[in-house]
C-alpha cells in the first residue's frame, strides 16, 4: 500500500484516527482488504508491537476476542494505551516458542523490525533504521500455556508478525494450530535475519498441517528490485 494512501486512510477512518491521537499508533490499514469478509471470532496476534494489527481486526470485526503476545516493553506500553479499555483485548508479554523459558530479543531502532534471531546483512541492505539498537531479554511460552483451546472459537485466526522466527512460533502453537480456520503470516523468500525459515519452508509447513494458499498480499521489495517478503493467507482445507 502507497504510504500516502495509508496515511490518508488513518486520517479518514474515525477508529483508526483515534488511535493514532490516543496512543500514537497507525493501523496497519493493508491488512484490511485481505481479511474483510472472513466472518473472524478470535484472532490470535503473535508480534502484536503496538497494536496496528489488532486495530485493523477491531474495525473489522467489533465482537472479535483479540489475544495479543508482545515481549517487548516499550511497544508493549504502547499496546496497552491503545486497547487498555477494551475489554475483548488482552495482551500477554510474551514471545512464542517451541518452549517456556527466556530468550534475548534483538531490538532494532525501529522495533517492528524486532527478532529473536540476529539481523542478516540483507536487513541492513534493503530497509532504513534497522540496525540493532539494544537487547532485551523477554519470557517465552507455547501457545497451549496460555490460550486455552475453547477460547479459540470456530471461525479463528493465527496471525504472525515474528521477523524471521514464525516456524519456531508454528511449532510453539502445537495442537492449537489444528484449532484456526486461517493463519496469516509474514514470511521472506531470502534471509533477513541469521537463521530463518524462509516462505517455502513457512508454506511446506502448514500444506502439512491440512492448510491451503488463499492469497499473497503487501510484497515488499525493501530497497530491491524484486520483492523479498509477503503476507500469505492460508486457510484449512
Amino acid at each position: 500500500m502507497n504510504i500516502l494512501t495509508k496515511i490518508l486512510r488513518v486520517l479518514w477512518i474515525p477508529e483508526y484516527r483515534s488511535a493514532l491521537l490516543r496512543a500514537g499508533v497507525v493501523a496497519s490499514t493493508e491488512h484490511d482488504r485481505v481479511l474483510a469478509g472472513l466472518q473472524l471470532e478470535a484472532v490470535v496476534d503473535i508480534g502484536a508491537n503496538r497494536g496496528q494489527f489488532a486495530r485493523c481486526i477491531r474495525r473489522l470485526y467489533p465482537h472479535a476476542q483479540i489475544f495479543s503476545f508482545e515481549p517487548l516493553s516499550k511497544p508493549g506500553r504502547a499496546w496497552i494505551r491503545n486497547f487498555g479499555a477494551d475489554t475483548r483485548a488482552r495482551l500477554y508479554k510474551k514471545a512464542i516458542a517451541s518452549k517456556s523459558g527466556s530468550a534475548t530479543m534483538h531490538v532494532s531502532r525501529w522495533d517492528v523490525s524486532s527478532s529473536l534471531l540476529p539481523f542478516a546483512q540483507a536487513q541492513h541492505d534493503n530497509f532504513l533504521l534497522t540496525e540493532e539498537a539494544s537487547r532485551e531479554v523477554v519470557e517465552t511460552a507455547t501457545l497451549e500455556t496460555c490460550v486455552e483451546e475453547q477460547m479459540i472459537r470456530d471461525s479463528a485466526l493465527l496471525k504472525l508478525d515474528v521477523q524471521g522466527f514464525e516456524l519456531s512460533a508454528l511449532h510453539g502453537c502445537g495442537l492449537l494450530l489444528e484449532r484456526f480456520r486461517y493463519v496469516y503470516v509474514e514470511a521472506s523468500f531470502i534471509e533477513l535475519y541469521i537463521g530463518q525459515a524462509l516462505a517455502t519452508e513457512v508454506i511446506e509447513f502448514l500444506f502439512g498441517r491440512g492448510f491451503r494458499l488463499m492469497c499473497v498480499a503487501n510484497l515488499s521489495c525493501g530497497a530491491s528490485a524484486r520483492p523479498i517478503q509477503a503476507d500469505f493467507l492460508f486457510s484449512r482445507s
